[in-house]
Parts: C-alpha cells; structure tokens; sequence
C-alpha cells in the first residue's frame, strides 16, 4: 500500500501515513501557461494506492485526479482508494429548472469510474440518505467529524450553547451535544440566494451564555455572520464557530469576524489558518476497515 498525495493535501497526508506506517509519495503537479495540469507519479506503484485530495476549488482538481488515477492503474495499481475529505459538486442533486446538469449525479459516476473506494467527510448530501446514492460503488464511504469536533469543543470550553443553523444541522449538532453534555438549539434558515439567507432562532434564553455555531460547510460566510448578529441582540456572551469544511470563498472569513464572531475553527480537510482538529485518526480508522 502507499499513500499518494497532491502538494494542497500533503500535510494532512503525511499525518494518515504516520497512522498506517503506509510509504507515502508526493504528485508532482505542473501547470502550462495555458492552465493545462501535468501529473508525475511514481513510475512503480504497488497494486494499492490511496489517493489523498480535498475537493475544494474543484474544476482543475477534477482534472487532475483523472491524469493521476489512469496513469496510476497504467503503473500497475489495482485498487485506488481516493481520500477527499472535501467532496465537491454534491448540492446539485436535481434538476431545478430545465437543461441543468445535475452534477452530483455526473461527478459521482465521474469518481466511480476512476476509484475502487470513496472516503469523505460529512459531505452535503440534501435528498440522499447515503454516499452510494451519488457515487455509486460498494465503498462509498461517509464519514462525520462530530466526534473530533465534540472532544475539540470539551477541552477547548468548559460549557457552551450549540446552535445548528438549520433543521438539516439537527440530528448532528444533537449528537455532540449529548456526548460533551452541552446545551443545544436548532434555527431556521431560509436561502434566498448565494450570499443571501435569512436566519430565525429558536426560542431559548441566551442571555450571558457562550454560543458555537456549527455547521458543515462555510462557504460565503453569510450564515453564520447573521446567526451571531441574532445571538448578540439576544445577549449571548460569547459566539464562537466551528465548521467542518473552511471554504471561506472571497471575504467570508472577514465578514463573520466582523459580525461578532471571537474565533472561528475547523477541522483540516481544508488547509486554513482557522484549521486546528486534526481528522487523520478518523481517516485511518476508515482504511483500516476496508484492507
């Protein structure tokens, strides 16, 4: 077995290499001035190869794991196993108007096609109930970070209120709060556009009490910016905010800093400054289940 890893994920591989004792060997990438990717790997591969990448910025990505993985089986691999904590292009699941793609569908066949197995973190899945609805292979494999994120939240806060920013956050943010023994509540979102939501909390007395909204993707910020503007009129002390997947895409990060948020974490299928709970444990725990 030997772990491959792109340079945006080598980091994070590194530590799931250590996990398994697994050889690990970076991708070398390069990009021509007209964008096109090149991919080297190893020129000899054992007949297991792990690939590790979050999907986020995903286009070239994209791209980039069809070079590396049919040039890996070329190499003499016979089961790839892909690691993208990140996986990308799951919210279009319908089509909602006429002649759209729908991307869930296509990318997974996509990943299907490529890879023997699927590993993922919480991915945003709205009208599936599993992995292999989207990617439609045996081990299509759905991890959640709520128990990295729990024991985070315990040693970091000695009490909190965790506020899930809509009905689909429930069952999740529920779940960490009865393992750390916290105190939880669910809003109510409404999504009016791309950077336009509209938040409504639920009956609770957050007057003084710590707050962490958590949620599994941040990508424009908007939600939780609104959420803590909402915890502040209703007196919360203090608001923090835990998301599993940092996109943080343009001026997120400073827009919810500035709504009143004290700190920000996440988990490290992203690499970002606010990036402090490690899911290389959860990972490998995944992959040794499956060899």
């Amino acid at each position: 077995m030997m772990i491959l890893a792109f340079p945006d994920y080598l980091s994070q591989a590194q530590h799931l290499a250590a996990r398994l004792y697994a050889p690990l060997a970076e991708v070398t990438v390069h990009h021509f001035p007209d964008s096109e990717s090149l991919i080297r790997l190893p020129p000899s591969l054992p007949e297991h190869v792990i690939v590790c990448r979050s999907l986020n910025q995903p286009n070239d990505k994209l791209i980039e794991l069809l070079l590396c993985a049919t040039t890996a089986r070329e190499l003499g691999a016979k089961r790839l196993t892909l690691v993208a904590p990140y996986l990308s292009y799951m919210r279009q699941d319908i089509a909602n108007h006429p002649g759209e793609a729908v991307s869930q569908r296509i990318i997974g066949k996509m990943l299907a096609g490529l890879f023997d197995d699927v590993i993922t973190v919480d991915p945003h899945l709205h009208r599936i109930s599993s992995l292999d609805q989207a990617i439609p292979i045996k081990n299509a494999i759905s991890l959640t970070a709520a128990d990295e994120i729990g024991r985070f939240l315990k040693q970091t806060l000695d009490y909190a209120v965790l506020l899930g920013p809509d009905s689909e956050s429930e069952q999740w943010v529920a779940n960490i709060a009865n393992k750390i023994g916290f105190d939880y509540a669910i809003a109510h979102k409404d999504r009016l556009g791309d950077k336009q939501v509209k938040i409504t909390l639920p009956d609770y007395d957050y007057r003084n009490k710590p707050v962490v909204i958590i949620d599994d993707v941040a990508s424009t910020g908007r939600t939780l910016a609104q959420a803590a503007k909402l915890l502040q009129a209703a007196g919360s002390k203090d608001i923090y905010a835990v998301v599993t997947h940092a996109l943080f895409c343009n001026d997120a990060e400073a827009h919810i800093l500035k709504a009143g948020i004290k700190a920000i974490w996440s988990t490290d299928s992203i690499d970002h400054p606010t990036s402090c709970i490690k899911l290389d444990t959860l990972l490998a725990d995944a992959i040794k289940a499956i060899i």
